[in-house]
């Protein structure tokens, strides 16, 4: 674990909220990336191609930070067919609660969507719970 580091950590926030808004309020779009990616894997890159952009933003950025500024993070990453297979749960996931963390978490909340909070509560709350089972049931999590 990391020690908390409030200020890039307020950045990071005020940056994911000022791209959820541009999306929002520039494209009348909300900023779901389970959306983003859904509606790519079907072609629909949305207007100007700005669907394609962002998920070219979104999966490229971290490699050029690490290139940039590279940070040890105090873990080892798992092996790729568990973030695959991770990726493809997730996925359901979020077809089954119409929406990730992302879509519902920051940008629902935002608009005072009383299902978004009900998803993030559930999506919250089976966090903890997994969190707490792993750890203290399973000793997984040190």
């Amino acid at each position: 674990m990391t020690e908390f580091t409030p200020i890039s950590a307020a950045v990071g926030g005020g940056l994911i909220g000022l791209s959820a808004a541009i999306g929002y309020l520039a494209l009348g779009k909300v900023t779901g990336i389970s959306g983003i990616f859904g509606r790519a894997l079907n072609g629909d890159m949305g207007f100007g191609q700005w669907g394609l952009f962002f998920l070219i933003g979104l999966i490229g950025m971290p490699a050029v930070m690490h290139a940039l500024a590279p940070s040890e993070h105090g873990f080892t990453a798992p092996a790729p067919v568990l973030v695959v297979l991770a990726g493809l749960l997730v996925g359901v996931g979020t077809r089954m609660g119409s929406g990730c963390t992302s879509g519902h978490g920051i940008c629902g909340m935002a608009r005072l969507s009383i299902r978004s909070v009900a998803a993030t509560v559930i999506f919250v709350g089976s966090g903890v719970v997994m969190v707490a089972v792993l750890r203290h049931v399973f000793g997984v999590i040190a």
